[in-house]
């Protein structure tokens, strides 16, 4: 048994005798005064200290002590342990039953709140391990995703760097030949008009899409970290859908492109060049994914609470809808059948994510759907109309003019 245990047992003990023996000293001088009920009580209130105290067993002591000290001292004939009177054996077994029911009641309390605090104790040692391991949990998932993205940002960086680089390095090394061997007195390779110019073109295409890739990670770290400033300006819906037509013009060269607006549509206070971003975003990539022919449908309708819907549909196979939500995730790719690959159309991942951040800083929602039929994609957002008092977003800041 732990030393500590013995300490206490004998500590509980030593009160139990100690607290009779005060009480005793302390009325017995009064014992003419001092009737047997009152005497009675204050040996009971030992035993109860004693059971909170120190438990069962010392408070049981206290009750056999306190018993003999009240007949010894208290219950005439005094100064011995003859019970003369029939109600004094009365009075000796209710105190000495009221003093065993009141020190066992008490121990079993302190017992239960001690078994009490030894499980809230358990509990929150419980508590702290589960949260401990969620944290390690986390940590490590943590890990996993900034791995993937890692993965993800390097294939990105090598697929849509290295590509234009290595086309607009393999041009200006052929033209910079041709010069060189026009000046040299070597018979040159000889270029005509048509070829420079491809290859200017070529040099002018990937230096765009280069410049393309450099502001997407620029946008994309700054709706990250919350730095998107949204300029907010009246702007009617179809200027905002023909200036993202017109840009993406050359995207749509092979696809029908419909326009299908609701009439009298309200002006929005959006920021209307990162709105036009959004539907150019949702064209270029129903155009990717869509087969030459097909039909790319832009859809505008008011919608409840204040809002307005837009949604671009293509007649593509459509996205899988285990990948739907992972479309917004950055640097994420995928066929449109479901399947992640390597040989997909180009593209640096980070046009949805980019997407997703605008709509969200506007404080509406993006999100896909299957098409008619339940075929092809249909993209889907929403804005709030806004009011007069609407202004700029200062949660955010990128100028987007």
């Amino acid at each position: 048994m732990p030393l500590r245990v013995l300490n206490l047992r004998w500590a509980g003990y030593a009160g139990a005798v100690g607290g009779t023996a005060f009480v005793t000293s302390l009325l017995a001088p009064f014992q003419p005064q001092v009737n047997a009920t009152t005497v009675a009580l204050t040996f009971l209130l030992v035993v109860l200290f004693v059971a909170l105290f120190w438990g069962s067993r010392p408070a049981l002591l206290a009750s056999v002590l306190g018993m003999f000290c009240f007949n010894f001292f208290f219950l005439p004939p005094l100064h011995t342990l003859t019970i003369a009177h029939g109600e004094n054996w009365v009075a000796l077994i209710v105190f000495f039953t009221t003093a065993l029911a009141v020190g066992q009641l008490s121990a079993r309390a302190k017992q239960r709140a001690e078994e009490a605090e030894s499980r809230k104790r358990d509990v929150e040692s419980l508590y702290a391990q589960l949260q401990a391991a969620f944290e390690r949990e986390s940590e490590a998932e943590a890990i996993k995703r900034s791995e993937r993205l890692k993965s993800a940002l390097l294939d990105a960086v090598t697929h849509d760097l290295r590509t234009p680089l290595t086309a607009i390095k393999a041009s200006i090394t052929t033209l910079i030949d041709e010069a060189r061997e026009q000046t040299a007195e070597s018979q040159p390779v000889q270029l005509d008009a048509e070829s420079r110019f491809d290859m200017l073109e070529v040099i002018d295409q990937e230096s765009d899409r280069l410049n393309r890739f450099i502001t997407d990670l620029i946008d994309l770290a700054r709706i990250e970290a919350g730095e998107l400033t949204l300029r907010r300006r009246w702007g009617a819906v179809d200027e905002i859908i023909s200036t993202a037509l017109t840009r993406a013009k050359s995207l749509t060269i092979n696809h029908h492109v419909k326009i299908d607006a609701e009439k009298e549509l309200p002006v929005m206070r959006v920021d209307a060049h990162a709105v036009s971003e959004v539907v150019y975003t949702l064209v270029d990539n129903a155009a990717k994914y869509s087969p030459t022919g097909s039909s790319i449908v832009i859809r505008a309708r008011r919608g409840p609470d204040g809002m307005v819907t837009m949604a671009v549909e293509d007649e593509g196979t459509g996205i899988d809808r285990r990948l739907r939500e992972r479309v917004f995730d950055k640097f994420f790719r995928a066929t449109r059948d479901g399947d992640v690959t390597t040989h997909q159309p180009s593209g640096t991942g980070m046009g949805l994510a980019i997407a997703k951040g605008i709509v969200e800083a506007h404080e509406g929602k993006i999100w896909i759907e299957s098409g008619r039929n339940g075929k092809g994609t249909r993209v889907v957002f929403t804005l709030p109309i806004g009011d007069d008092d609407a202004a700029n977003n200062g949660k955010h800041s990128q100028d987007h003019e």
